[in-house]
């Protein structure tokens, strides 16, 4: 099965509207499928992609995402870097509450995105907006 995926390159998606949220759930299952996450895996780090590429287009004013194959030399995996220009997050600590929203998205928000992939770190200031770098890795 081929999936117009590049596996020896970095894949770039801007995000600046929907259909684009929509490309980097798509860009992020043929990168998962390719490094053979099981399904469940599959559709936790896409879940965290579309809540992450939505946050940057709507708490953001758009952005970047980065997806790329990584291997440790035991096993391959998924990771993706969300970036954004906007004005970063205020209050770290209470967006990463369990249960906290400030509405629109899916509702899992970033403690929720978290909790799917295997790695989560979090980069955010007023200066330069805020990076996200998330990972999933095949079982």
């Amino acid at each position: 099965m081929t999936t117009g995926v590049d596996l020896g390159q970095p894949q770039a998606q801007s995000v600046r509207s929907d259909e684009d949220v929509v490309r980097v759930r798509q860009l992020v299952r043929a990168v998962a499928v390719s490094v053979k996450l099981s399904l469940v895996d599959q559709t936790k780090v896409v879940t965290a992609a579309s809540e992450l590429a939505r946050n940057t287009l709507v708490y953001g004013g758009g952005g970047s995402v980065e997806v790329t194959v990584v291997d440790n030399g035991r096993r391959k995996g998924v990771q993706i870097v969300f970036a954004d220009s906007g004005p970063g997050i205020d209050d770290l600590d209470l967006a990463m509450t369990d249960g906290y929203t400030s509405g629109g998205g899916l509702g899992l928000g970033l403690s929720g995105s978290r909790r799917l992939v295997d790695e989560f770190q979090i980069e955010t200031s007023a200066e330069t907006g805020t990076r996200i770098t998330v990972t999933k890795w095949s079982r």
